[in-house]
């Protein structure tokens, strides 16, 4: 019997992985780079007294301050996976703590280079914990 042509382009073999893609694409260092982005700015945003720039800047962090979140969300909705949160029970807080700190009352709402330097801390956590799941 002929097979219906979607039947025949459907593919024979399923895969499965644990992410989205086979594992490679996922690197905190992404939210790290644009929250050194975030700090580099609220200290430029400090030492200049210019109106107009310390609005610009204002506006570009808050976007950096929004990547970091994405970049957090995703490492936490697509590459951890119940197994890690089990092994590392603390992860979740700390995830929700990091994004905070990307958040309105974190980097977001504040100027204040010490506020990225927290956040920055966060991610340096997370990250340890996501090169520790990678040599599993």
């Amino acid at each position: 019997m002929f097979k219906p042509l979607f039947k025949r382009l459907m593919p024979q073999i399923s895969a499965s992985a644990h992410c989205d893609l086979p594992c490679g694409v996922y690197d905190p260092a992404q939210a790290r780079i644009e929250a050194e982005s975030v700090k580099a700015i609220c200290e430029k945003y400090q030492a200049n007294e210019d109106p107009e720039f310390r609005m610009r800047a204002l506006i570009i962090k808050e976007q950096r301050s929004n990547l970091v979140k994405e970049h957090l969300w995703v490492l936490w909705t697509d590459y951890f996976k119940p197994p890690h949160f089990e092994k590392y029970p603390q992860l979740h807080t700390l995830v929700n703590e990091a994004t905070k700190l990307a958040g309105a009352s974190g980097s977001k709402g504040s100027a204040d280079p010490k506020v990225a330097e927290e956040l920055l801390a966060k991610i340096d956590e997370i990250a340890k914990i996501f090169w520790e799941t990678k040599q599993a």
